[in-house]
Formats: structure tokens, C-alpha cells, sequence
């Protein structure tokens, strides 16, 4: 039998802090989060954004993605940057000062809540290390803009039922009727356009000892109770 643990006691499991998520991951390049997203997020901003473009990274690690996007020359680029992450980066940037549109909130997921909403969300390899993933996912639905966009890794395989059956075909299925995109190739869950998301299940608890997933890291493991449908 497998034993839940709520988030509380989660966030102080080894498996969350994992010292390699996101940590080196820059803003493009061979290890980016162009690479890993299949797009420039600093790109798109640019050309699909509003007249103060907001990004926010959760599980935004070191913030290294950010940081070259706060520093970018790029035209058109002054977007307003958050990054959301359990550790956050060991040390302030030196020229934090000089980036006034950047944030770096050390604070968990679960907990934070936002001053504004936001055309681009990410979650790079982030929803892996979280208990409530389907609650993290509904949330950020809810902070995007109109036209915003919510990009996140995504491993459906990780998501049982509070009884440890497979519940990946139906939160796949749920998560397609309520408007993202799940690109399998890539692990990738997509919403394009802001929206209150309600899912046909509830939180149980959380499993640090579920193993590695696809990514060959520890991941954890979500289980849920399924309702016969989604509230009204």
C-alpha cells in the first residue's frame, strides 16, 4: 500500500529539491527552454503579447531563462518576468538592480498566487516535483491572459488514482475536453487562451517514492479520486 503524503510535508522531500532541474537551463541554445518547449518563449512574447507582456516560470530554478530574457536587447522586448520556484536561485543576481522588470519568488506553487495575470506561463520540467499537478494546471488556466499561452511538461503516466490504478487516459481525455492540447512527442500540455478549468478530480496525496519517470529523474507521483463528472 502505498503511502500519501500531503504538500506540506512534500515540499521538504529530498525528491522536489532536485538540484538539477532547471539549474544550467538557459533561454535558448542546446539546453534551453526554446529546446524543450519546441518554441522561443521570449519570441512569442514579442509577437503575440500585450502592451506589457508578462511571463511567468513555475519551477523556475536558478531563473537562468529569464535572466537572459530580462537582459535581451531584443526589440519590443521589455516584458514583465516572474519565476516561481521552491529554492530558487542560491544567490541574487549582481545586476538585479538593473532589471527592474525581473522577479525571483522563492515560495512553493501551491502556496503562491499572483499580482497579475500573464500572456506566457511555463512549467519546464516543473509539474514533475509537485503533488497536485492537476490543481497547478487548473490554476495557471486561471491566470492567463485572453490570448495567453500555458506550456508545461507533462507526464500523464504519473497521475493514479487514490486506489493506484492508471488514470493517465482519462486525465489525458479530461484535459482535452476542457481546451489544452497534449503533444505527446514532446511531454507537452498546451492552453492557448485564459480560462476557469474545472477537472472531474480530487486531490488524494502525493507519492516522493514513485520512481523515475521519462526523464530518467525521480519524479513524484499523483493520486486522485475521480468524480463522475467535473463540477458546475
Amino acid at each position: 500500500m502505498v503511502r500519501l503524503i500531503d504538500d506540506s510535508e512534500l515540499t521538504a522531500s529530498p525528491v522536489v529539491a532536485n538540484s538539477t532541474m532547471n539549474r544550467e537551463r538557459g533561454l535558448t541554445g542546446v539546453n534551453s527552454y526554446a529546446r524543450e518547449l519546441g518554441f522561443d518563449p521570449l519570441a512569442w512574447l514579442v509577437e503575440h503579447g500585450g502592451a506589457t507582456p508578462g511571463w511567468l516560470d513555475l519551477c523556475s530554478g536558478e531563473g537562468r531563462a529569464l535572466l537572459a530574457a530580462a537582459r535581451s536587447r531584443t526589440p519590443g522586448a521589455v516584458v514583465e518576468l516572474t519565476g516561481v520556484d521552491l529554492v530558487g536561485p542560491p544567490a541574487p543576481p549582481p545586476d538585479l538592480a538593473e532589471l527592474p522588470h525581473l522577479r525571483l519568488v522563492t515560495a512553493a506553487v501551491a502556496d503562491w498566487e499572483p499580482e497579475r495575470s500573464y500572456d506566457l506561463i511555463t512549467c519546464v520540467h516543473g509539474l514533475h516535483y509537485l503533488g497536485d499537478q492537476l490543481g497547478a494546471i487548473t490554476r495557471a488556466a486561471s491566470w492567463l491572459t485572453p490570448d495567453g499561452r500555458f506550456a508545461a511538461h507533462f507526464d500523464p503516466e504519473s497521475v493514479r488514482r487514490a486506489d493506484g490504478s492508471g488514470a493517465a487516459r482519462a486525465v489525458v481525455a479530461a484535459l482535452r475536453s476542457a481546451g489544452f492540447e497534449y503533444r505527446a512527442r514532446r511531454h507537452l500540455l498546451v492552453l492557448d487562451g485564459g480560462r476557469k478549468v474545472a477537472l472531474p478530480f480530487a486531490y488524494a496525496g502525493a507519492d516522493p517514492a514513485a520512481g523515475a519517470n521519462w526523464t530518467g529523474q525521480p519524479a513524484v507521483g499523483s493520486f486522485y479520486h475521480q468524480r463522475a463528472c467535473a463540477p458546475g
